[in-house]
């Protein structure tokens, strides 16, 4: 997304740099949140097109929707859970092998730096002043190496934090196909539901791309079609398996 030189001006100010630099990262959480939208709009359309295939009508929708909104929100929190703890224990262990490297083999962790810098194009007296400045704090010594040599993130996401979005992205996204079923109470038939749920599960689709854009500053249209392709790839394979069903086992009574 192109800038103006004024808004480019404003986000370089000192101030504004020293934020940045030391605040989190933006996409921090909104990814979090893009993968629990995504996979709960998807897999709860993806129920009412499967029953809606296999022609088992909107009740068995509603019980099998809405059970799996929480069963599968909840369990994909979890497993969102595990991977941020799993990044936090990561990067506990490869802080205290660097430790006692550094403890053990100084001269060698030096020689990694300097290679690291090198590498980058610093080189002479210049090189070996970085070497110098890293190497005279321990702390700042063991972040260079865990950053550079290991490829490791120094602040990893909060594991509460990241399952939290993720269910909240997926429970309140995954609930929009879900929207029209109840109305089949109130006299409306199932065809017109299922269109419905159609329609709302496409601009769901349709507003997590705009959201993705505005994190990733890209163009909205693009991203846009990208979420609606895919997500309708995933709703259109699982009603032709809910056909693919029906013919074979035949439908259940109504």
């Amino acid at each position: 997304m192109k800038l103006s030189p004024e808004e480019l001006a404003q986000q370089h100010t000192d101030e504004a740099i020293a934020a940045r630099i030391a605040g989190p990262s933006v996409e921090e959480f909104a990814g979090d949140f893009v993968l629990g939208g995504v996979d709960g709009t998807i897999t709860t359309f993806a129920i009412v097109a499967g029953v809606a295939g296999a022609s088992y009508g909107v009740t068995v929708a509603i019980v099998l929707g809405f059970a799996n909104l929480l069963a599968d929100g909840f369990s994909m929190a979890v497993s969102n859970y595990l991977k941020a703890r799993s990044d936090q224990m990561q990067l506990k262990k490869y802080r205290q092998i660097e430790n006692i490297h550094i403890k053990e083999v100084p001269d060698r962790e030096r020689e990694e730096i300097r290679q690291i810098f090198a590498a980058k194009g610093f080189e002479g007296d210049l090189l070996e002043q970085v070497v110098q400045t890293i190497c005279e704090d321990r702390q700042r010594w063991v972040d260079t190496m865990l950053v550079e040599e290991w490829g490791l993130r120094l602040q990893p996401p909060s594991p509460w934090k990241s399952g939290l979005v993720t269910f909240a992205g997926f429970v309140l996204c995954g609930s929009i196909p879900l929207a029209p079923l109840p109305l089949i109470h109130f006299g409306l038939d199932a065809a017109t539901i299922f269109l419905s749920s159609a329609i709302l599960t496409v601009i769901a689709f349709a507003l997590i791309g705009v959201f993705r854009a505005r994190v990733l500053q890209a163009g909205p249209l693009a991203s846009v079609i990208e979420t609606v392709a895919t997500g309708g790839v995933a709703a259109a394979i699982a009603y032709g398996v809910g056909i693919l069903l029906d013919q074979l086992a035949g439908s259940p009574a109504m």
